[in-house]
C-alpha cells in the first residue's frame, strides 16, 4: 500500500450503526477510505441490503475482515468482540469498537497492541467531552461520575436485569436500577452503556468511574451526565440523545461518531484532542 491509496475499511455488523457506516463509505463522503468488506450473521439478508451499493463489499466471515483491510469497525453484538478483536490485532490492524465494555474485562487485548502493531482507536460515541475528560487525565483527577437514563425499552436484554429480578416492562416511574463502577456496568449491561466503558478509558480507569443507571419512562431520549472533580477543571455535560429507530437501546449519534473518527484519519486538518 503507497501513500495514494485509500484506507481499507471492513465493516463488521450490519444492524443500525453497521448499515449506516457502511452507507456513507460507499456513498464517497469520507475520502481517501475505501469500503472492502462487510461480516453479517445473515449472508443473504446482507447481500440484499448491499444490492444497491455503488461498489457492493466482500461479504465475509468475522475472522476474515482484517485479512483484506487496514481497518476494521466493530457494529457487532458484544458476544462475538473477541472474535473480532483477537483476529484485528493478530494481524496489526486498526479497530475502532462499539463494543467497549467488553475491553473492560479482557485487559490483554490492549497488552498486546504494542507487540503486533495494532492499534485500538475508541469513538466518543453516545458520549461527549471525553477530549477534555483525556486532557484533565493528564492531572489529577478526584472523582468521575456518569449518570444514564434511558426510556426502559433502551435497556432490555441486559444481564443486571435478569441476574436482579428486575422487571423493566413494569417500570412507571424513573427508578435508579444500578449503582457501582464502570467494570461492572459493563458486565451487567455489555450493550447498552459502552459509553461507561469509554469514559472509563479515556479517564481514571474503570474501578474510580462512578456509574448510575436509571430506567426512566418519563425521557424520550437517551440521557447521560458526566461530572469531572480534577485539578485543572470542573467539568460537568449533559446529552440528549436520539435512540436509534432500529435499537432503542443505541443512537443516532453514534454512527455519526464512527464516521467522524473514520474521518479524521485521512483529514488534512483535525480538530480537537
Amino acid at each position: 500500500m503507497n501513500n495514494n491509496d485509500p484506507l481499507r475499511v471492513a465493516v463488521a455488523g450490519l444492524g443500525a450503526i453497521g448499515l449506516e457506516v457502511a452507507r456513507r463509505i460507499d456513498a464517497g463522503d469520507l475520502p481517501g477510505i475505501a469500503l472492502v468488506a462487510v461480516s453479517a450473521r445473515d449472508r443473504t439478508r446482507a447481500e440484499r441490503r448491499l444490492s444497491d451499493f455503488r461498489a457492493p463489499p466482500q461479504v465475509l466471515s468475522l475472522d476474515g475482515l482484517a485479512a483484506v483491510a487496514d481497518i476494521v469497525v466493530e457494529c457487532a453484538p458484544a458476544a462475538v468482540f473477541l472474535e473480532i478483536a483477537e483476529s484485528v490485532i493478530a494481524q496489526g490492524r486498526t479497530l475502532v469498537p462499539l463494543s467497549v465494555g467488553v475491553l473492560l474485562n479482557h485487559p490483554e487485548l490492549i497488552g498486546r497492541l504494542e507487540k503486533t502493531g495494532a492499534r485500538i482507536m475508541v469513538p466518543t460515541g453516545a458520549l461527549l467531552g471525553l477530549d477534555a475528560v483525556r486532557a484533565v487525565a493528564e492531572g489529577k483527577v478526584d472523582s468521575i461520575r456518569l449518570t444514564t437514563r434511558k426510556p426502559p425499552a433502551g435497556l432490555k436484554g441486559a444481564p443486571w436485569l435478569a441476574l436482579n429480578g428486575i422487571d423493566i416492562d413494569a417500570i412507571t416511574e424513573p427508578t435508579r436500577i444500578f449503582s457501582g463502577n464502570a467494570r461492572e456496568a459493563a458486565r451487567g449491561f455489555p450493550a447498552n452503556v459502552n459509553v461507561a466503558a469509554a469514559l472509563a478509558l479515556a479517564g481514571i480507569g474503570p474501578e474510580r468511574t462512578e456509574v448510575e443507571i436509571w430506567a426512566d419512562p418519563t425521557v424520550t431520549r437517551n440521557t447521560h451526565r458526566v461530572t469531572v472533580e480534577a485539578d485543572a477543571a470542573r467539568l460537568t455535560m449533559t446529552i440528549e440523545g436520539i435512540p436509534s429507530p432500529d435499537n432503542p437501546a443505541t443512537g443516532r449519534i453514534t454512527a455519526l461518531s464512527v464516521i467522524a473518527t473514520l474521518r479524521r484519519l485521512t483529514a488534512p486538518m483535525v480538530v480537537g484532542t
